[in-house]
């Protein structure tokens, strides 16, 4: 990997991610640093369905619903680095500790999740990551989680 910081836009995630609406949380993932760390992006719009009843006339986003972008920028991350665009890579919770919520998400908001690789490398099946996602600076949920990459032989 160079020192270069690589970016993935929303072509290049539905390349690497099998997730699509409505289950496609992230919009783009910049600051990529090899398998160490990246910024997600997810711009928070009325129009997801999840707000029909996250609640009525109190629209906020589900805290599973950000743990799971926080995992889908993970991916996307180490998809990135281990260059795994178009081979139908999977990726699947193990556990997910140390999760907490600090704030509402609601549309409108722009949030940004920060992951950072804590355990796993290229070639392993096991990876823990940590995560921060914030709204205009303010924590609104952090946790750690492990997942299993199934990469394609």
């Amino acid at each position: 990997m160079t020192d270069t910081l690589l970016s993935a836009d929303i072509q290049l995630i539905q390349r690497i991610l099998p997730h699509r609406y409505p289950f496609l949380l992230v919009d783009r993932v910049e600051e990529i640093d090899g398998t160490q760390s990246a910024l997600g992006i997810k711009n928070v719009t009325m129009n997801e369905p999840h707000f029909q009843g996250h609640f009525p006339g109190l629209p906020i986003m589900p805290g599973v619903t950000i743990v799971e972008a926080m995992a889908q920028t993970a991916a996307v991350m180490v998809g990135v680095a281990l260059d795994m665009a178009d081979k139908e890579m999977k990726v699947y919770f193990m556990s997910i500790d140390k999760c907490k919520f600090r704030r509402k998400v609601v549309p409108g908001d722009q949030l940004k999740m920060r992951l950072t690789t804590l355990r796993g490398k290229p070639g392993g099946k096991v990876w823990k990551f940590g995560g921060v996602a914030e709204v205009e600076g303010e924590m609104a949920a952090e946790a750690e989680f492990t997942a299993m990459m199934d990469l394609p032989s």
